[in-house]
């Protein structure tokens, strides 16, 4: 007689708990999917590069108008709540201090990946867009590209962009502000 072994599976509240009893390593880069606890590849100098970059344009485009969250966690369901790089978020004198940020507020998440495209692509990707994430940027660092998401949808985005060297674009709440891929990626 074989066994079925079963998995226990963490809601986003008991796991805030754990990390309030500090059952994890401070130093630890965490975050919660689909009940798993997984630990975040380690970031390279381009990663942390982009990621300064990112911050730093759409700090000063959208000044007063978003907040832009810098790796920080938001809830995406019961059992999943991811770090993404960069969170934007309608502009809020509390800074969302009496919300945490979910889905509903996300106008645009972005994800910076170097190492870990698949991973960013045919895992996380779906939980944005059943969440209903409005729109995904994903810097693809390995190709020099970046990829768009927009019109989220049951498993994915409606919409997918590719965007190269030399091209522009802009997010869907903000479209008259435009970013080049060029100073985006460095």
């Amino acid at each position: 007689m074989e066994t079925e072994v079963a998995k226990k599976l963490f809601t986003v509240d008991e796991y805030l708990r754990m990390g309030e009893a500090g059952i994890f390593d401070p130093e630890a880069r965490l975050e919660l999917i689909e009940g798993e606890i997984i630990e975040m590849s380690p970031v390279g100098d381009r990663h942390v590069i982009c990621v300064n970059r990112a911050t730093a344009l759409f700090s000063a485009r959208l000044a007063g108008k978003a907040m832009v969250s810098v790796q920080n966690p938001v809830r995406l369901s019961r059992y999943t709540e991811p770090q993404p790089d960069i969170l934007l978020a309608p502009w809020r004198d509390d800074f969302y201090a009496s919300k945490r940020l979910s889905a509903e507020h996300a106008l645009l998440v972005i994800e910076i990946s170097d190492t870990t495209i698949r991973y960013d692509r045919n895992r996380k990707m779906p939980l944005y867009a059943k969440a209903g994430v409005r729109e995904l940027w994903i810097e693809n660092l390995q190709d020099d590209v970046i990829l768009v998401y927009r019109n989220p949808g049951a498993e994915t985005f409606a919409t997918s962009l590719t965007f190269k060297r030399a091209g522009s674009l802009s997010l869907t709440a903000f479209p008259e502000i435009v970013f080049t891929v060029d100073e985006l990626l460095g």
